[in-house]
């Protein structure tokens, strides 16, 4: 295994389980004590882990400010696979609307092939992607830019985004949960998804496993308005099938 791609599964099971020894990680990867050691320390250079006494953490500060560009790291896989599963709910004339999240966008590099769309978003870089794509009609909600981030939000799209009435909304989060719905740490962007979610006919929530049954500090869709859920096949049994009871249908990706 690669460096980087040891690196990433530490985030990954970091990112799910808030903190880690060593000697998890060594039997894990399969690998001695010298190179998780050498994996922690790069990784806290970069901002995204603490080490602790045998091991390392990941606040929940750290957690809500990773940048973009690292989020985006997180479960590459797994959000290709769920992504290209998401284009069977669109078609040929639809308007869609996509929100910032890094699953998002690689949803959007997957957009390309479509003969006539209308995409309305308030992620930045979903935006560059299509921008130069003559078969998309492409709308940039507009708000304000949280750094870091790559999104726009706050209501100052509410009048623009009034005016849309879409056939499917895709949107990620930080978890989802039959109690809390979808939910995410910034609140003033999860009003933004509300609004926006209010405007399509079909919400279609794009999770990895990392979000099933886990929950952040702002809900900004209840259960009952998930019509599909997209996720992968690590994805607890037991929550598919209770979400499956729920009503919500559930789409797993091998």
């Amino acid at each position: 295994m690669l460096p980087l791609e040891r690196r990433t599964k530490i985030l990954e099971v970091l990112y799910k389980q808030k903190k880690i020894t060593t000697n998890e990680l060594e039997q894990l990867l399969g690998v001695s004590a010298c190179t998780i050691r050498n994996d922690l320390r790069k990784l806290e250079e970069d901002g995204l882990v603490e080490r602790s006494h045998g091991g390392a953490v990941i606040p929940q500060s750290i957690q809500q400010n990773f940048s973009f560009s690292k989020r985006q790291l997180i479960n590459k896989h797994e959000k290709d696979i769920i992504c290209r599963k998401a284009l069977d709910f669109i078609r040929n004339g639809n308007c869609i609307i996509i929100d910032a999240s890094s699953t998002c966008l690689t949803l959007a590099k997957h957009l390309h092939d479509f003969e006539r769309l209308m995409v309305v978003t308030n992620g930045i870089y979903t935006a560059l992607e299509l921008k130069d794509n003559p078969n998309i009609n492409l709308i940039l909600t507009g708000g304000i830019v949280r750094p870091k981030s790559g999104s726009l939000e706050g209501l100052l799209a509410k009048n623009l985004i009034n005016q849309i009435n879409a056939d499917v909304i895709f949107v990620s989060a930080q978890g989802f949960t039959l109690e809390e719905g979808l939910t995410d740490f910034n609140l003033h962007e999860c009003e933004l998804k509300k609004l926006m979610i209010s405007k399509a006919k079909k919400v279609v929530a794009l999770l990895d496993y990392l979000k099933i049954d886990r929950n952040s500090s702002a809900s900004f869709a209840r259960a009952t308005q998930v019509d599909v859920i997209i996720t992968d096949a690590k994805a607890p049994q037991s929550c598919i099938e209770k979400y499956r009871q729920a009503g919500i249908e559930v789409v797993i990706c091998e």
